[in-house]
């Protein structure tokens, strides 16, 4: 186990819904576990005017996202968690005079004994993020002379390639790239680091992990719920922006990325850089068209309720083309995935919540059993990221009697089964690598920027291309009656049930 100095969190934006929602109850969950070093504050900063106490009792002792787990605790432990809590008021904006902010932080670390060591967390909009690291280091906060300090940012880390060269840049001005950390809380999640154990540390696998046995890689991201109270923002950043361009592409590239030289973060993270480069990036209108599609939900109803279309919801635009559905294709350019497609998909309203890869493997050279019809069941590798998380693994077997049918068969492991062993939330995991210097499960600048490099020319091409079609769905179903288009030849995309085994053909909505 790696030693966690004694430090400080500062978190800009500590008022606001991610520091209560997310942030508070992540730290509490290392407490509780004995994850933090024996000095440990945290003090919030925002426009809000709080005491501390008014700080504690909100994100704390009052919050809705605490009850259920300080109701499991003692009072004492509790109060012994909250007065590490802190709060300075920066006043009407965060792109002011930190002078304040200086003294308090001194006069804590003096107090506490953290040793200088500091993380920054922005829990802000991007657009502060540039001034709030002119503003730490104006006053010498970003100094590491005594005590590491870092930098936490959320996404999205740019709006396309241009707005996040900008925002590396500026933010690089004031801080080393070593001391930033991006994060990306889709990394945080146990499944999707165990993509890298599954290829690695198992020789079933690891071998047949290129274009002689891999057919195709299929990756969907489904949520059951539309916009919600989001729609303003929304509107602004659609299915690709949200979804894809980070969460999505960072998957893919732990699947299409070579063996790292050892397990140090930035070996892992080189790799991922040079998947994500290896990308054949779509500039052709034709290749566009042919390859990448985009659609909108539209009402519908659902168990007898009535679902708003998207271009209903609040804050949207009434003939907004911003897309809830976005479905691509598109291929690797390197020796291991030449020729294989890969075929991802995230959208909203749809019929359950999950997150999972599939891997399809090519069928025998030789087809002994042909009355069988394994062609269209060949063996599949499923990493189910959310819910129900786990890995199911599909091969034939024969069916009972005589003659040589083949079905089916699952293999499969479920986290669930490890009823001793407690899965990490995403951001306790991150926030606890964080503040050990581990940045493996962190974006680095050139992975942000791969990452917009292969995505913007498919955003131009959804604004200002010819022939742009906006399809709809009807809220509830498996996104637009064309998408099973997209894989030619193939079939049609797996419709997963929210249990990892279940399977259907096709899924019928109430």
């Amino acid at each position: 186990m790696r030693k966690t100095d004694n430090q400080m969190l500062v978190i800009f934006g500590a008022s606001g819904d991610l520091t209560a929602r997310k942030l508070v109850p992540a730290i509490f969950d290392l407490f509780i576990a004995g994850q933090l070093p024996e000095n440990y504050i945290v003090l919030g900063a925002s426009r809000s005017n709080l005491t501390d106490g008014e700080f504690r009792k909100r994100v704390i002792e009052e919050s809705p996202f605490l009850k259920k787990k300080i109701a499991k605790v003692s009072e004492e432990k509790v109060k012994e968690f909250s007065n590490t809590f802190f709060y300075e008021d920066l006043g009407e904006d965060y792109d002011t005079s930190y002078d304040r902010l200086q003294k308090r932080i001194l006069d804590l670390d003096n107090k506490f004994g953290t040793g200088e060591n500091i993380i920054y967390y922005l829990s802000t909009p991007p657009t502060l993020y540039e001034a709030i690291a002119k503003n730490l280091a104006d006053q010498d906060l970003n100094n590491q002379t005594n005590g590491w300090k870092r930098l936490i940012v959320e996404k999205p880390f740019g709006y396309s390639l241009e707005t996040a060269k900008e925002l590396n840049k500026g933010l690089q001005t004031y801080f080393a790239e070593s001391q930033i950390y991006r994060i990306d809380h889709y990394l945080g999640k146990e499944t999707v680091q165990n993509l890298l154990i599954t290829r690695f540390s198992n020789s079933i696998f690891e071998p047949l992990w290129n274009r002689n046995y891999i057919h195709h890689v299929e990756i969907t991201n489904a949520e059951s719920v539309g916009v919600g109270k989001r729609g303003g923002y929304y509107d602004k950043s659609g299915a690709l922006r949200d979804m894809f361009q980070n969460h999505l592409l960072q998957i893919v590239s732990l699947v299409v990325m070579e063996p790292p030289i050892s397990d140090k973060p930035d070996d892992i993270r080189n790799e991922k850089v040079k998947a994500l480069k290896s990308l054949r990036i779509m500039r052709d209108e034709q290749v566009l068209y042919d390859n990448t599609i985009r659609a909108q939900y539209i009402a519908s109803t659902i168990n007898g309720k009535k679902v708003k279309g998207y271009r209903e919801e609040e804050g949207v635009d009434p003939n907004s083309t911003t897309e809830t559905y976005a479905a691509i294709k598109f291929f690797v350019d390197n020796w291991r995935w030449q020729d294989v497609p890969f075929y991802v998909r995230t959208a909203k309203c749809m019929p359950t919540k999950v997150t999972e890869v599939v891997i399809y493997f090519k069928s025998p050279h030789h087809q002994l059993f042909q009355s069988s019809d394994m062609s269209s069941k060949a063996n599949k590798l499923i990493i189910r990221i959310q819910p129900d998380e786990g890995i199911l693994v599909k091969i034939g077997v024969k069916v009972p009697g005589q003659g040589f049918k083949v079905e089916r068969a699952n293999m499969d492991f479920y986290y669930s089964s490890l009823e001793e062993t407690t899965v990490m939330d995403a951001y306790e995991r991150l926030l606890l690598d964080a503040m050990q210097g581990d940045a493996t499960l962190y974006a680095r600048a050139d992975e942000v920027e791969a990452a917009w490099e292969f995505v913007d020319p498919i955003l131009d091409y959804w604004k200002n291309g010819k022939d742009v079609r906006m399809y709809g769905y009807s809220a509830g179903v498996w996104g637009p009656q064309n998408a099973d288009n997209l894989i030619e030849g193939i079939g049609m995309w797996r419709n997963p049930e929210a249990k990892l085994a279940d399977e259907p053909d096709f899924c019928v909505l109430v």
